[in-house]
């Protein structure tokens, strides 16, 4: 289930030469722009440069340097690093990013939903998770916003945003050859060059191919494939244009992800074959090959920025991208066909933003406007196969999910005073989704996966439809700084993420007054549709750099109250079908999207950098982070028993651990010409609910991982050699998993002796973080 966002791989393998800032490029050259004299990062996360300590915003921001010394191989990696902060692949896929901040994200990336979390390439927003599981190349920096991002950043940052900052063209011929190899035959390879066309460097060009590859940590036992391998193929192309007060950048990207599909590992006997459980978590028995998994994509983007005068900046982001995937989703795990989906994924967006930034004296500021159109096909069967009453029942839907929005937004900042200054920011929001689901029964598979169909009874969904939502998100903050080096801030934020239709959603279950018990198209249509969530944000913040700048500390204070929360879910259900006048009850799962909930966050985030020892035999640092967040709902609406309940003392903020953090040390030295650095670092969560409904087998208890790294550097950076190590214990823990086992309606409880919702075999699979690897790094510049 891997789509839009995947295409970005290509964009961060080809980082060498891609990316700009906030000022006009012309004024800064590639390997300037990341850092300021003093060695502190500069960030853009108010669309103007910044340092860290003078952004009023809780932010983490981490350079390619500090990502390169630490061996982090993908953005899963800062999840380790952010407090409050889960970046993980999704279920049964290599690369679709499940994201969440401050307890707001989106575990199921369905198509045609969006994710609660904003991810942005070099300042283009993907509108789909699909893919964003980034490998990390040579990257300037990424940046990652806490809370709302409404103003600047758009309806779906209600719980943050992620930015990727890739480096753009130098000035002069570069050739650079990076190798890896690892831990269960881990080989990747990356070659990226690029030059100056003419004398002056006005155009330059540049090119990167890339080759990643790496075994299973696991075998699926009953097709002899690879489970959590990785196969992938990427390339890229740029040109820059670099004038006096101008600066274009034309970039394309390709992708191409043969890796295997990634199977689930059962955590119970099945109930009907009597399999046992694995005894490696990472091996698996799913027997669904086709479609074979397939996931390609390509995109291309234009950035554009003139300075007419030195207060005054215009900018131009456009942006296209277009991918379509296939995959095997085999949820039993189980060689039988009891809860199979094959899936196909088409995805494609257009982009246009634009915007206007003054600086005239005591008011900076930034005007916009954007616009996006989005369209997500979904193709998918439910194959129950196994079932004892309906053997080679299948469910076959397709959903095609449109969006249309415009937005303009406004974020100006007025020094009232030398220490002293108020920002006001707002944003208004034109929403506009579309959606087609038809999903149809059939003895067989589906025609559309290669299926001798056999109608079975009328659609149970055949819906079209349209929605507007539209919103205004304000935000004020008011920051004091009594010196260079400090900032003391207070902000009110707000977030909005549209509302849509439910492409799995099964139209015959929504509640009907009619007595043949089919509902009608508008008791269907409101069944299938759910509304915009809100969230209001309260937050204060220190942050300093103290002890002549040896010591950097940020901390963070905040208080959420989140609204018409949305809660997609996928849950096994009985689909009314009309066969020759009769209504026939069929199992199958369908989507259950709502707005029953209310939830209130509160917490707090620490984060330190230390120098300990800064003289001329080294230099010891001592970095950190801890965070904490009490989530929690405060009204959960559900249907028990055909009444309406509220179980929100037993539900809870699924993928949010209320505690967070990492600490780490690193000394560097010169050796010989060179620089060696040595260190290591330690992450915790504490116990991570899955879902909102808690689960015994799938909940992942509180766990630590250690990593570990030394790395030499030749001088002039010709060359570098690092050996790293993660998850050094090999620790075993979950990320997700699906169940569709009975359980207690109002607690969640799963039934004891077992018993299977769906299917006959009975679901209950987790899937895993990665297990301890070791690998090698070298990394040749010309």
């Amino acid at each position: 289930m891997r789509k839009t966002a995947l295409l970005c791989r290509a964009s961060l393998i080809a980082s060498a030469f891609v990316g700009f800032t906030a000022t006009p490029v012309h004024a800064q050259d590639a390997e300037a722009s990341a850092e300021s004299d003093s060695g502190e990062i500069i960030v853009t996360a108010r669309r103007r440069e910044e340092t860290l300590v003078d952004v009023p915003i809780a932010i983490t921001a981490l350079s390619g340097d500090q990502l390169a010394n630490t061996g982090a191989m993908d953005i899963t990696a800062l999840a380790e690093q952010v407090p409050n902060v889960t970046l993980e692949a999704s279920r049964g896929t290599n690369s679709t990013l499940s994201a969440f901040i401050r307890g707001i994200g989106q575990q199921d990336p369905v198509s045609g939903f969006e994710q609660g979390v904003g991810i942005y390439l070099d300042d283009v927003y993907l509108n789909r998770p699909q893919g964003a599981v980034l490998d990390i190349y040579d990257v300037e920096r990424i940046e990652v916003l806490r809370g709302p991002q409404g103003t600047l950043y758009g309806r779906n940052t209600v719980g943050g945003a992620v930015k990727y900052v890739t480096k753009r063209l130098p000035n002069d011929f570069r050739l650079q050859v990076r190798g890896t190899y690892g831990s269960y035959n881990q080989a990747d390879g990356v070659i990226t060059a690029s030059t100056p066309v003419d004398s002056a460097g006005v155009v330059r060009v540049g090119g990167s191919f890339a080759r990643l590859t790496r075994d299973g940590f696991g075998t699926n036992l009953t097709t002899g494939a690879e489970n959590y391998d990785k196969n992938v193929y990427a390339a890229r192309g740029t040109l820059e244009v670099h004038g006096t007060d101008f600066f274009a950048r034309v970039s394309g990207d390709w992708i191409h992800d043969k890796s295997s599909a990634r199977g689930g590992h059962r955590l119970i006997t099945s109930l009907l074959s009597n399999a046992p459980v694995l005894d490696n978590v990472f091996d698996t028995r799913g027997g669904l090959v086709n479609p074979r998994q397939d996931v390609e994509g390509w995109g291309v983007s234009l950035f554009m920025e003139a300075q007419p005068t030195e207060s005054l900046t215009f900018r131009s982001i456009t942006a296209y991208r277009a991918d379509e995937s296939f995959s095997p989703i085999d949820f039993d795990a189980l060689p039988a066909v009891d809860v199979d989906v094959p899936a196909f994924y088409k995805n494609n967006q257009f982009s246009q933003e634009l915007q206007m930034l003054v600086d005239a004296g005591p008011v900076q500021g930034l005007v916009g406007f954007y616009y996006l159109n989005a369209n997500a096909l979904t193709q998918f069967d439910v194959r129950l196969w196994n079932n004892a009453l309906f053997p080679g029942l299948t469910a076959f839907t397709e959903a095609d999910i449109g969006t249309d929005t415009m937005a303009g937004f406004a974020d100006v900042t007025i020094n009232l005073t030398d220490a002293l200054s108020l920002s006001l920011g707002g944003r208004y929001t034109w929403d506009e989704r579309s959606g087609r689901i038809l999903r149809q029964n059939y003895l067989g598979g589906s025609p559309a996966f290669g299926g001798t169909a056999i109608l079975f009874g009328a659609p149970s969904t055949n819906f079209r439809g349209k929605a507007d939502f539209n919103k205004f998100t304000p935000k004020a903050t008011i920051s004091f700084k009594p010196n260079d080096d400090t900032t003391l801030y207070a902000s009110y934020s707000q977030g909005f993420k549209g509302g849509g239709f439910d492409p799995r959603g099964v139209g015959t279950s929504a509640p009907t007054t009619n007595a043949n018990g089919i509902p009608s198209d508008a008791e269907a249509a409101a069944f299938l549709t759910f509304l915009p969530e809100k969230v209001d944000s309260y937050e204060v913040g220190y942050k300093a750099n103290l002890l002549d700048r040896r010591l950097y500390v940020a901390a963070a204070g905040f208080y959420m109250d989140y609204t018409d929360v949305q809660i997609p879910g996928s849950v096994a259900c009985t689909s009314k079908v009309l066969v020759d006048g009769v209504v026939t009850q069929v199992p199958t799962f369908c989507g259950v999207v709502s707005n029953a909930g209310k939830a209130r966050m509160k917490g707090f985030e620490f984060e330190t950098r230390a120098k300990i020892i800064d003289n001329d035999t080294g230099t010891l640092t001592l970095s950190g982070s801890v965070g904490y967040i009490d989530a929690k709902f405060t009204k959960y609406i559900t249907n028990i028993g055909g009444s309406p309940t509220d179980v929100a003392a037993n539900r809870r903020i699924q993928n949010t651990p209320a505690w967070s953090g990492n600490a780490a040390l690193d000394y560097s030295m010169a050796l010989g010409e060179g620089k060696l650095s040595i260190g290591g670092g330690m992450s915790f969560k504490s116990k991570t609910y899955q879902f909102e409904v808690p689960n015994a087998y799938l909940d992942q208890p509180a766990y630590q991982l250690f990593d570990a790294q030394i790395v030499y550097q030749a001088p002039n950076k010709a060359w570098t050699l690092g050996v790293y190590g993660k998850n050094l214990t090999d620790e075993r823990y979950k990320t997700s998993g699906y169940t569709f086992m009975a359980a207690n309606a109002t607690t969640g409880a799963v039934t004891q002796p077992f018993a299977s919702a769906l299917g006959r075999e009975g679901t209950l699979t987790a899937f895993y973080g990665s297990p301890r690897q070791v690998f090698v790094t070298g990394t040749i510049n010309f």
